[in-house]
């Protein structure tokens, strides 16, 4: 299959079927050097594993990963690493109801239509068990962050139509739905009960926020910064929406309310505002780089919807088995880690920009 591979100069390819034997990746393009082990990628993928409140999904995974290649004596070697995390609590049967119907929202029918073959164990590829993959590698390009003091820090900034308020980080690890304002929380807490209880689901929106970015980051044209986060983002299985800084509210603005104005900070370049959200022209402009994620409901609820066998006979359709009410709070880490994926691209990328740049790494 075709797109499984993102990245160019830190690569990503994600393997894996929601209930085959097991999930992984391969990261290529990680530096040498790094300290690494498996604690270091189950600390982040503890953070998307099932089964953790009750807006989750009852699925029980341990999610433990291995790393089977490109780390020595605890230090990334600068060859492919490959980490695997095994399924252990998959009921293949639970879909057995369900393979000669397309449910609807989900990739059932489009696929069958490419391939000619489906997978409905619970998705194959489609499944949101492959984001397992890009958050093992958002974990070791998380590290490779860390030594240049950029951090990144996301958090659901709304579910359906309830959104934060005031934006306390600290906030953000105390309840299931990762909200950095505890009344929303409360209240989105109990929109879903009452959602879940008429076997329907919702969706959201996780706001994401990366500090001590350097400006310059990104290229001009096809692989701009803002382009390539779109494209991560929207890889995200069940998103639906990107923006970034004012997004589509900048559509609505004057010139003079959307431009940022630069001020001289004794000798440094400062923005005295950021509708841009970080980025200018596709390239890092130095500032907070803050963009949105939509996601839709989760697809899979037990209401009676209208359907379609695949031989093309209408149907009913009520989906059983264990599902997320809603895809948002388990979402969060996968931003979190499709982000660092794409900004460690692109400071191995622009490393190649100036020759100064390469003249420091060879020049004798």
């Amino acid at each position: 299959m075709t797109g499984s591979t993102f990245g160019r100069c830190f690569s990503i390819t994600t393997w894996g079927e929601s209930h085959g034997k097991a999930v992984g990746v391969i990261v290529d393009g990680v530096p040498s050097g790094i300290m690494l082990d498996d604690l270091d990628v189950q600390k982040m993928l503890d953070r998307r594993r099932p089964g953790t409140s009750r807006f989750s999904t009852a699925r029980q995974e341990s999610d433990t990963v291995s790393i089977l290649s490109g780390v020595f004596e605890g230090r990334t070697t600068g060859t492919p690493i490959s980490l695997m995390v095994n399924n252990s609590d998959h009921r293949s049967a639970d879909y057995s109801a369900i393979k000669d119907i397309f449910r609807p929202g989900h990739a059932d029918y489009t696929y069958l239509a490419k391939y000619g073959i489906r997978d409905y164990r619970g998705g194959g590829r489609s499944s949101g068990r492959e984001t397992i993959g890009r958050v093992a590698a958002g974990a070791i390009a998380s590290k490779l962050l860390e030594q240049l003091g950029i951090s990144i820090c996301a958090y659901t900034r709304s579910i359906g139509n309830i959104t934060v308020s005031d934006v306390d980080f600290d906030e953000i690890s105390k309840n299931p739905l990762y909200m950095p304002d505890e009344k929303a929380a409360r209240e989105a807490a109990e929109y879903i009960d009452s959602v879940m209880k008429e076997g329907d689901s919702v969706g959201g929106v996780v706001e994401c926020v990366v500090n001590n970015l350097p400006a310059g980051l990104g290229d001009p044209v096809f692989s701009r910064l803002d382009a390539n986060l779109a494209a991560a983002m929207l890889s995200i299985g069940a998103s639906k929406g990107f923006e970034i800084g004012d997004g589509f509210a900048a559509a609505s603005l004057k010139g003079s309310e959307d431009n940022d104005e630069f001020s001289g900070n004794g000798g440094t370049v400062k923005k005295l505002s950021n509708h841009s959200g970080g980025v200018l022209g596709g390239i890092s402009d130095g500032s907070d780089l803050v963009f949105r994620v939509a996601f839709k409901p989760t697809p899979s609820i037990s209401r009676e919807q209208n359907t379609v066998s695949t031989s093309g006979e209408d149907r009913r359709i009520s989906i059983k088995g264990r599902h997320d009410p809603v895809i948002v709070p388990r979402a969060v880490v996968v931003v979190e880690a499709m982000a660092a994926i794409v900004i460690c691209d692109a400071l191995l990328s622009n490393v190649t920009s100036r020759m100064e740049y390469i003249r420091q790494i060879y020049e004798r």
